[in-house]
C-alpha cells in the first residue's frame, strides 16, 4: 500500500517558491529550478517547507504547483510535500491533495499555533491527521522547534511510529541538534532526514537515507559529489568537498535561509523575480545578496 517502497535517497532539495512581482507563484522558474535540482543529482524535492514559505502560500496555489511540477517531468514520488497547517482538517485536505497527485508522503508541522501542548494533545491530533486521511497515508513529521515554536519529543516521535507505523514512516529534524537526530535514528524503522547537509554522511552512517537541506537550492552540486564520493570510498575528496559545503552552510545561516539566499538566487541567475518574497517576510537588499555571494565564492 503507498507510493513509498524506498525512501528519497540523497539530497532532498526543500524548493524555494519564486514569486513574480505582483507575488504570485512565478511556475517558469518554479519549474525550471526543480527540473535542474533533479538534474543535478538531487533524489527528491520537499516542495513547501520552511524555505519553500510554505505558510505564506495558499493551499490552491500549493496543489497548482504541485500538478505544474508533474507537468514538467518530474515524478511526484520524488517530492513529499509540506501540508501542516493549524487545524487537523484542513491539513488533511491538503494532505488528501497531494496524494491524490502520486507525492510520495507529506512533510507534517505540528499544530504550531498552541503553545505548550502536552505530548498528548499532540499526538491526538496527529492521530486525527491520519484518520481524516487513510491509510495510504505516508507521514513525515517535521520537527523544526526554533521556527514553529512547538516541538516533537523523542518520546512522542517513537509512541505515534509504534502506534501508526505504516502511516508514520519518518522526520524531518530540523532542529540543528546533533543529539537528538542520534535518539530520532534510534527509533526502529524511522526515516530521518537531519537538516544540515554537514551532518549528511555521518547520518547516512547510522541508517538515514540522506539529508533535506535549504542550502541544496543554491549548492546541490557540491552535496551531491560529495556523497559520490564518499560512497565511492574516496574520503579525501569527500572531507574537501565538506569543508567548502560546511563553509556555504556557515555564510548562509549567518543571514538567514529566505529573503537573503533568494536575493543571492537573483544575482546568481540574472533573474531578478527571484528576490521577491511575500509579506511578513521582507526583500533584502543587493548588498546583503552580494556579500553572501563573496561569502559563498570564498568557501568555494
Amino acid at each position: 500500500m503507498g507510493h513509498l517502497a524506498e525512501p528519497l535517497r540523497g539530497v532532498v532539495a526543500p524548493v524555494f517558491t519564486p514569486f513574480n512581482d505582483d507575488l504570485s507563484i512565478a511556475t517558469d522558474l518554479y519549474t525550471a529550478h526543480a527540473l535542474n535540482l533533479m538534474e543535478i543529482g538531487c533524489g527528491g524535492l520537499a516542495p513547501f517547507g520552511t524555505t519553500g514559505e510554505a505558510l505564506s502560500v495558499k493551499r490552491d496555489e500549493r496543489v497548482n504547483a504541485l500538478w505544474a511540477l508533474r507537468e514538467a517531468g518530474i515524478d511526484p514520488a520524488k517530492m513529499i510535500p509540506g501540508t501542516g497547517l493549524c487545524s487537523y482538517g484542513e491539513t488533511a485536505d491538503l494532505t488528501r491533495a497531494c496524494l491524490d497527485l502520486g507525492c510520495a508522503g507529506a512533510m507534517i508541522l505540528p499544530p504550531f499555533y498552541y503553545k505548550g501542548m502536552p505530548d498528548q494533545g499532540l499526538y491526538d491530533w496527529y492521530a486525527k491527521v491520519i484518520e481524516l486521511v487513510g491509510d495510504d497515508l505516508r507521514l513525515y513529521l517535521y520537527h523544526i522547534p526554533q521556527v514553529s515554536g512547538v516541538g516533537l519529543s523523542v518520546s512522542l516521535v517513537r509512541k505515534l511510529r509504534q502506534d501508526f507505523p505504516d502511516q508514520v514512516v519518518g522526520i524531518k529534524d530540523s532542529s540543528g541538534d546533533w543529539e537528538n537526530t542520534k535518539a530520532l535514528l534510534n527509533i526502529d524503522g524511522l526515516i530521518v532526514y537531519p537538516s544540515s547537509e554537514t551532518l549528511m554522511l555521518e547520518s547516512m552512517a547510522l541508517g538515514a537515507p540522506g539529508c533535506i537541506t535549504a542550502t541544496a537550492n543554491f549548492n546541490a552540486p557540491a552535496m551531491v559529489e560529495m556523497l559520490a564520493a564518499h560512497e565511492a570510498g574516496n574520503e579525501e575528496d569527500a572531507a574537501l568537498l565538506r569543508n567548502t559545503i560546511a563553509g556555504v552552510r556557515e555564510a548562509t545561516v549567518k543571514v538567514g535561509f529566505i529573503p537573503v539566499p533568494k536575493a543571492y538566487m537573483a544575482r546568481k541567475t540574472g533573474d531578478s523575480r527571484w528576490a521577491n518574497v511575500r509579506p511578513p517576510h521582507v526583500q533584502a537588499s543587493e548588498a546583503s545578496a552580494q556579500t553572501l555571494q563573496k561569502e559563498i565564492d570564498a568557501a568555494r
